[in-house]
């Protein structure tokens, strides 16, 4: 019985050491101390507080409080547009834009010595938050494109089996390493500086970043795709790039779709953040808002930036169904 286990033992090594406990205690020791001077155990008592409130299992929380006159600010969405006819260029009574009609405005009367005619248009915001969001969403996509046409080429340097020469190599991780470093916000405040508020800050910001997610993927899957066919095709004097288009390729072509896709994907929320910077799209739009405490501005901005992401998030999965991903 005794051989019987001392065998099994032998078969069967310990998952765990004593080391490894070691290890475990010294890493809890470390995030102990760690949260205690990030705040942890105050976010924790904060977020009980916050929870228990409402239940009425605990006393009043600042965060609840918060939290909930911020919610119900953003109450009642704002979905139209009122505007002074005085400030429209051109303005022509007989044309107005479709569901639009004018108003007489009493507050124009303080200020002036009859009221203010204003154009409204019921569903007028939405129209603008709608051009804004398609101006996020080809921030997005052309940040992803300019990824792809800067990583495709960083990776094919930066593998042993496309690059032989170990120099090139180095220098290629290192580029992908530095794009990875710098997050799109960061880079978004520069580029802003240099190019303007707009979409090409966005675009550029988007694309440096993700090319350096791109280029590490793709160098990686091609480093660990079969080297048998490619070996083959050098025997026979291929050229790298060829071996790379015959015998690589198509073994990562189904990870590069899935990785691009994700990259799309994660820019089109990212898109929204650096747009708080000025880098264009309906993150600018939100940042105006905020700024100028019109919460019914905000709600509706943040409700259309939920129904879009959700929105992607389905066609992603139908794309990535449809690539047999």
């Amino acid at each position: 019985m005794t051989s019987a286990l001392a065998a099994d033992a032998a078969r069967y090594p310990r998952t765990y050491r004593p080391r490894h406990l070691g290890i475990a205690l010294v890493a809890l020791l470390l995030l102990a101390v760690s949260g205690q001077r990030v705040g942890v155990d105050r976010a924790l008592t904060m977020i009980t507080g916050a929870v228990l409130e409402p239940a009425g299992l605990g006393p009043a929380s600042p965060v609840a409080d918060a939290l909930g006159r911020g919610i119900w600010q953003l109450w009642p969405l704002q979905i139209e547009t009122r505007e002074d006819v005085t400030r429209i260029p051109d303005f022509d009574a007989d044309a107005l834009p479709p569901l639009a009609h004018l108003e007489t405005d009493p507050a124009g009367a303080k200020t002036g010595p009859a009221p203010t005619t204003v154009l409204v248009q019921p569903l007028g915001y939405i129209g603008h938050v709608s051009l804004k969001m398609l101006e996020t969403l080809e921030i997005a996509l052309w940040g992803t494109l300019v990824a792809v046409i800067l990583g495709l080429p960083l990776a094919l340097l930066a593998a042993h089996n496309t690059m032989p020469l170990q120099s090139l190599r180095r220098v290629a991780r290192g580029m992908i390493a530095v794009l990875r470093a710098v997050p799109e916000l960061i880079s978004a405040l520069f580029l802003v500086m240099a190019f303007g508020f707009g979409p090409i800050p966005g675009v550029l910001a988007l694309g440096l970043h993700a090319a350096g997610f791109l280029g590490k993927f793709y160098a990686d899957d091609m480093e660990a795709s079969d080297p048998t066919p490619q070996k083959a095709l050098l025997a026979i004097g291929g050229a790298r790039l060829a071996v790379w288009r015959v015998a690589v390729l198509p073994q990562v072509m189904p990870q590069f779709i899935a990785y691009t896709l994700y990259i799309l994907d994660r820019n089109v929320r990212m898109a929204t953040v650096i747009g708080l910077v000025g880098a264009g799209g309906i993150g600018q739009e939100l940042r105006g808002r905020f700024d100028m405490y019109q919460f019914g501005h905000v709600g509706t901005i943040l409700l259309a930036t939920l129904i879009v992401v959700g929105l992607i998030d389905v066609l992603s999965n139908r794309m990535r169904k449809l690539a047999g991903l």
